[in-house]
């Protein structure tokens, strides 16, 4: 793989470069009944935001931005700590999902990732990437506050902000976009801030024009989010707590604050025009309740401070956490200490109390599944499955418990979940696994080729759809020769955008 060179203007680049495009597709997951009537999607709330008419008359993102923000995620994968935790993942989904609509994106399809990092951070990058560090849970005390922070990003997406910026300096995109890469990769190892406050601190001249841009830019983020919030049925004042809180963190830690501040300047006037604004805004059908986000937040802390689990239980106290989502990360806790039978109880009790939260009965599953009770997370991930099709959740623990007990039940599964969902590294991870498990050769080298490829390994990914080839003629398995030829085409084309870095 190219190595990435870094200069000091790449930096600048980085730290100056608002990102710019946010939305995901979601492919064939299911709804979630508690999000289909909590968060309705017809109020879109009235008001002049006087924001600039854009040139392309679209907010779609081009095929050469695609191309290189899944170049981007490649290479991201391949270096940066993901946070591997599908149940959050697809909260995390589903809140997007129920946002993008009232940004007025339209034809991106787009990925997320989380990030295993405890420092406050959100991203986008051109094509559709989103990133959230596991720190911007610990820090959004509320779904609004975190909700607001993904609207802001949508924002930048419905005002194209990167195709704006890079048409004044488009020799800078590329480099910018390197840059970016490694100061993400740098900041999720704890070491962004330092580097990135540094060089804007010793050559801020150079960034004057281009800050200009980054406020102008941040504002019209504000508003767009501000009507996606209100639209959601959100109320859009947790904008206004949102920034007033990482405000307050900015001066509490001076000349190095978190990466996101860097990228995401808030001035007074900045603060004072959303304020204004998100008092104009009427929401007559506003969410009131935070307990699946906080069930969620108390997933992230717990993560967070796996090595103290108390400190997740402290903090969810301290900070007025729902009493459901307390109990629920208790029993999380409990099952890590070997209480399982307790754990699983408690879960089935607030699955009881709380039947639209598909994460409570997966939670038990997954539980099972990590005890090895393998034939307990069969049954309660197909139980949930016959209620919520294609959830992802349930599948994935179903696929994983299936390995351990039927290896082709789980092969034909995880085909079906590879091909749903052709972006996600663990499906082809384990669908390798199963293939290999269930004596389909050529299967298991291809989709060992495209977990390999996903995270940035695409010369590996070459040869080992070379393995897979050989094994299919083996097998005289037609069909996979057919796709093995299919994707080496397409490889070939990632490992030229991976080059463009």
């Amino acid at each position: 793989m190219p190595r990435l060179r870094l200069t000091r203007y790449g930096w600048l680049c980085a730290a100056a470069l608002t990102a710019s495009t946010l939305f995901y597709s979601t492919g064939g997951a299911a709804q979630d009944n508690y999000l289909q009537s909590n968060y309705p999607q017809s109020n879109y709330p009235q008001g002049n935001y006087q924001l600039p008419t854009l040139s392309t008359g679209s907010s779609t993102a081009s095929s050469e931005e695609t191309r290189l923000g899944r170049a981007w995620l490649r290479q991201f994968r391949a270096q940066a700590p993901q946070w591997q935790d599908p149940i959050v993942h697809h909260y995390l989904d589903r809140l997007v999902a129920r946002l993008a609509p009232h940004s007025h994106i339209n034809g991106i399809d787009t990925i997320t990732v989380m990030v295993d990092s405890a420092s406050l951070n959100a991203f986008a990058v051109p094509g559709g990437v989103i990133g959230v560090n596991a720190g911007l849970f610990a820090f959004a005390e509320d779904e609004g506050a975190f909700a607001s922070v993904v609207a802001h990003e949508l924002g930048h997406i419905a005002q194209r902000h990167y195709a704006r910026g890079t048409a004044r300096a488009e020799q800078t995109q590329i480099p910018a976009m390197a840059a970016m890469l490694a100061g993400m990769i740098m900041a999720a190892s704890g070491a962004g801030d330092a580097g990135i406050a540094a060089a804007m601190g010793s050559q801020a001249a150079l960034l004057q024009d281009r800050l200009t841009y980054s406020r102008r830019y941040e504002e019209e983020a504000d508003r767009v989010g501000l009507q996606a919030l209100a639209a959601a049925g959100y109320d859009p004042d947790a904008m206004v707590r949102m920034l007033r809180q990482m405000q307050h963190m900015a001066r509490l830690q001076g000349g190095t604050p978190p990466e996101f501040l860097l990228t995401h300047p808030i001035s007074e006037n900045r603060l004072s025009d959303t304020q204004a604004r998100a008092a104009q805004l009427d929401v007559p059908d506003s969410r009131h309740s935070d307990t699946l986000y906080d069930m969620m937040r108390g997933r992230a802390l717990l993560h967070i401070h796996a090595n103290d689990p108390q400190q997740a239980v402290t903090r969810m106290r301290q900070e007025n956490a729902d009493d459901a989502a307390i109990v629920y990360l208790d029993a999380l806790i409990a099952a890590r200490n070997g209480h399982t039978d307790q754990a699983l109880q408690t879960l089935d009790r607030l699955a009881r109390a709380h039947p639209d939260y598909t994460a409570l009965p997966a939670s038990a599953a997954q539980v099972a599944l990590e005890e090895r009770r393998f034939e307990d997370a069969i049954e309660r991930s197909q139980h949930l499955l016959r209620l919520m099709p294609g959830y992802l959740p349930a599948q994935l623990i179903l696929a994983e418990a299936q390995l351990q007990r039927d290896p082709s039940a789980a092969f034909d599964l995880l085909r079906d979940i590879a091909a749903k969902h052709p972006e996600s590294p663990q499906a082809f991870s384990l669908l390798a696994e199963a293939a290999g498990r269930s004596n389909h050769s050529g299967w298991g080298h291809l989709a060992r080729a495209e977990y390999l490829q996903l995270t940035g390994r695409v010369d590996r990914g070459i040869r080992q759809l070379d393995i897979a080839r050989d094994a299919a003629k083996q097998e005289n398995d037609t069909r996979v020769l057919g796709r093995i030829e299919q994707r080496r085409e397409a490889f070939i084309q990632y490992r030229e955008a991976l080059e463009t870095f």
